[in-house]
């Protein structure tokens, strides 16, 4: 069964348009497990813009289920630019000493939106294979952020990752618009083939939602997880968060 893994950057993006700990980080986690989910996500960021350091530590105080930590490895520590909002310590640092059960690498740049594209490992490689395996060491297991290129995933396997998770906005906007479904699709296909046959597991993520799910989870072969925020946190503003958390575990044909 493919899990499912709510990212709650959205509900902490919603928190800190205010100065309060509403909504609450920890408990729309708990919300989410009792309806059903998987997994929990964040992905924090130097800025704080949406998830912040010290939801890291306690969403690991409260969670049982697992438990997934995304971002770039390479970015530094920084200070809070916000009243009493701690500074970020640097995302090795971060998770060296929450130590989740997994942890994401993404390159996405400080400047970035949201995370808009995999790791290009011929450039990278080198850099991220020791990380990978010191996170392993460290007991953790980990996943690389990665677009449905068959040579870069070969390239993946080379690291130690034991994971990938492939970047599906290509997949989405062709179902939004109706153009090459079919061709963008097959890359998925393709894409999950080639983990398979390099021994890899296999995550996806990014935009996915409830029309564009099904069809996905049921044709990419040997998914283990999906990562989903945006679309889930606007369908829970429509739905609630319990219906929409069951909704997505229908769509992944649970």
């Amino acid at each position: 069964m493919i899990a499912l893994s709510v990212n709650l950057n959205k509900i902490a993006l919603i928190r800190n348009s205010r100065d309060t700990t509403n909504p609450s980080v920890p408990e729309h986690a708990q919300m989410c497990i009792d309806a059903g989910a998987d997994g929990i996500t964040v992905h924090p960021r130097p800025d704080q813009r949406h998830i912040r350091a010290q939801d890291c530590f306690d969403l690991a105080a409260m969670l049982e289920v697992e438990f997934n930590i995304e971002g770039n490895p390479f970015t530094a520590a920084r200070k809070s630019e916000r009243p009493g909002v701690s500074d970020y310590p640097g995302f090795m640092e971060l998770v060296r000493e929450i130590r989740p059960a997994q942890v994401t690498l993404v390159p996405d740049g400080d400047g970035q939106l949201t995370s808009d594209h995999g790791f290009d490992l011929k450039k990278d490689g080198d850099r991220v294979a020791p990380l990978v395996a010191e996170l392993q060491s460290l007991g953790i297991r980990t996943s690389l952020f990665m677009d449905p290129d068959e040579e870069q995933i070969r390239l993946a396997a080379q690291t130690g990752t034991q994971r990938i998770e492939l970047y599906t906005e290509s997949y989405a906007h062709a179902v939004k618009t109706g153009e090459q479904v079919e061709e963008t699709l097959a890359r998925f296909v393709r894409a999950g083939e080639v983990a398979a046959e390099e021994g890899l597991g296999l995550n996806a993520g990014h935009d996915l939602d409830l029309h564009n799910l099904p069809r996905f989870a049921a044709e990419v072969p040997a998914l283990l997880e999906v990562s989903i925020g945006h679309a889930l946190t606007v369908d829970a503003i429509r739905m609630g968060l319990a219906t929409t958390v069951a909704a997505y575990q229908r769509a992944l044909g649970k």
